[in-house]
């Protein structure tokens, strides 16, 4: 039967890092996974109001369709500049590509951000923001081991009317084939039932990862947008306001069109997770890598396993996006 991997975080795909870095003042962070070897990877942008860099790299007719990294921030449009902190410090560890004799390593970094700059936080800062500065500070943070909850990218995220946050998670499906799913949470959707307590994600939660909380009664999914009214007031139902920001990896040798599917598939994991998801409200997307480790082979089988990959993505995506806002759930401002 699958299992989470070890770490049950998404670097059991063997080869990957993160690092998360914060400003406790700005209220704000970076998240950044590193595949240095430069990973096939694709994009699939379901929000209505996304904010990204480099997705149109990925596309699977373009002629450099893989990552070195990719980056998801807070700060809404001025988080994108956490992407060219990473790129220069992957490049000054001669990480990237070269296209002339004794240029600079070009890394390919592609990444998206949330809006968070109506919590409170600082964000007095002129012509200065911290995110290429926060980007730097999150390569030198990456490791196969990273805290969840309130930090990095989820520092300063809210989901519906509770504190989001940074989480991962992973399964194990045998024959060398791992999964697994980061993810920022900052939906404008609700991950908690009606009774409050029971998250969305419970059907596919494993070993109590978030709780253990399962549904003690009949429950109601009939209204389409539970607490409009309570969203409103605090602002939340404005356009590209909110976002919950993903990445699925897996250990398959995927084709750029191959791991789109997948990221395609995974943003199902949000529908389980967050009611409702990628509304206009949102600027959802799903970032997918693959490291090739394993050979899926060209028989019939390749599309049974492809489907295998993507369905298990969803899975610890949903599972991830309960975890982020399970363990940011005790956090308080000082």
């Amino acid at each position: 039967m699958p299992r989470p991997g070890p770490r049950n975080l998404i670097t059991d795909v063997a080869g990957l890092t993160v690092g998360s870095a914060q400003d406790d003042c700005v209220r704000s962070g970076v998240t950044v996974l590193l595949c240095p070897e430069g990973w096939s990877a694709a994009v699939d942008v379901r929000g209505g109001g996304p904010g990204v860099r480099e997705t149109e790299t990925l596309s699977p007719e373009n002629s450099f369709s893989r990552a070195h990294a990719i980056c998801l921030s807070g700060g809404s449009v001025f988080g994108l500049g956490a992407a060219d902190g990473v790129a220069s410090a992957l490049s000054v560890r001669e990480v990237g590509v070269r296209l002339a004799a004794g240029s600079p390593a070009i890394p390919i970094v592609p990444g998206a951000v949330l809006h968070d700059l109506g919590n409170g936080g600082d964000k007095a800062w002129g012509l200065d923001p911290p995110y290429r500065a926060l980007g730097i500070a999150a390569v030198e943070a990456a490791s196969d081991q990273f805290e969840l909850g309130a930090v990095g990218a989820g520092r300063g995220a809210v989901a519906g009317l509770v504190k989001g946050g940074l989480g991962s998670a992973s399964i194990d499906l045998g024959g060398g084939l791992v999964v697994g799913a980061l993810v920022a949470a900052n939906p404008v959707g609700s991950v908690y039932m009606p009774d409050r307590e029971t998250f969305w994600a419970w059907p596919f939660e494993i070993d109590g990862e978030f709780g253990g909380k399962v549904p003690t009664g009949p429950t109601s999914a009939t209204d389409p947008l539970p607490d409009d009214t309570k969203l409103g007031a605090a602002g939340r139902l404005r356009a590209g306001a909110n976002t919950t920001l993903a990445i699925v990896a897996v250990t398959a040798d995927l084709t750029t069109a191959e791991a789109k599917r997948v990221a395609m598939m995974a943003h199902d994991g949000m529908g389980r997770a967050v009611r409702p998801a990628h509304t206009t409200f949102d600027g959802d997307v799903v970032f997918a890598v693959a490291s090739g480790a394993v050979a899926l082979g060209a028989g019939p089988t390749r599309p049974v396993d492809i489907t295998r990959l993507g369905s298990a993505a969803a899975d610890c995506l949903a599972r991830a996006i309960a975890r982020a806002v399970y363990r940011a759930r005790d956090f308080t401002e000082q």
